[in-house]
């Protein structure tokens, strides 16, 4: 998608916040494209995870501002912004693990009902919620775990859980915070196959350390250092870029 037909999914114009005299982000724009994958990278302490906060809405801004679709959101509470179509993961698992994998996925499809109340009701699911669920299971190949309790469950395929919660919403945009964290190297060829196989619509914001992932996975790469936008670019000019091997890679040798 050319950047003059480009429908933006989010727009962030100057976002910054301050932690006291601390400028955890720092007038970041950052422009991504409806129905692309974007990752966000950079070395620890480069302001990610916090950049993140900013967009979901748990945190937030101390200037600038957040547009989703075209909507000014930046005074929205994270409530309002999941509502609207802004999913998102976490670093570490949300998850309930006393409860199997279909009842996880359950309760998560409950609780995008208007009518709440009955989010923890143990009656078997309607026939919609038994079609979402079995969908859900089988795009994050979670159908042979179904009635797994998940505490029994590798970190992994807890993970492919939790991505599995995120898109019990139908989200039009999906945070994922490092997807990766914690997985075995032949833990995380899987997950980025279920990345891969989202929904052509669906716009994924990224941010991973795993460098080779993240570059496998998106259309367009942002480096963030110290706070501040350091270069954007395709994957491939992101690799040559010399100033993203000095700061995330350490050295120039990885070209």
């Amino acid at each position: 998608m050319s950047a003059a037909g480009a429908t933006w999914a989010l727009e962030l114009e100057g976002v910054s916040r301050r932690f006291g005299g601390l400028r955890a982000v720092n007038a970041v724009n950052l422009k991504v494209a409806a129905g692309t994958n974007h990752a966000i990278i950079g070395p620890n302490g480069a302001g990610k995870t916090t950049l993140f906060a900013l967009v979901s809405g748990e945190l937030g801004l101390s200037g600038g501002r957040i547009r989703m679709f075209g909507h000014d959101i930046s005074r929205w509470s994270a409530t309002r912004r999941a509502g609207s179509g802004l999913g998102r993961t976490y670093q570490i698992t949300n998850v309930f693990t006393g409860l199997t994998v279909a009842e996880n996925v359950l309760i998560a499809l409950r609780g995008t009902r208007k009518v709440k109340y009955a989010i923890f009701a143990s009656g078997a699911p309607s026939s919609d919620e038994s079609a979402e669920l079995e969908r859900l299971l089988s795009s994050c190949a979670l159908a042979e775990h179904r009635d797994v309790r998940v505490g029994a469950l590798s970190y992994g395929v807890q993970r492919q859980l939790e991505l599995a919660l995120a898109l019990a919403s139908r989200p039009r945009i999906l945070l994922l915070d490092e997807p990766a964290a914690g997985l075995s190297p032949a833990e995380r060829a899987p997950m980025a196959e279920m990345i891969r196989g989202l929904p052509e619509e669906l716009t994924v914001l990224l941010i991973e350390h795993d460098m080779e992932l993240a570059l496998g996975l998106a259309d367009r790469v942002t480096c963030l250092h110290y706070g501040e936008v350091l270069t954007e670019g395709s994957a491939q000019e992101i690799r040559r870029d010399p100033r993203v091997q000095e700061v995330y890679l350490g050295s120039t040798s990885h070209a």
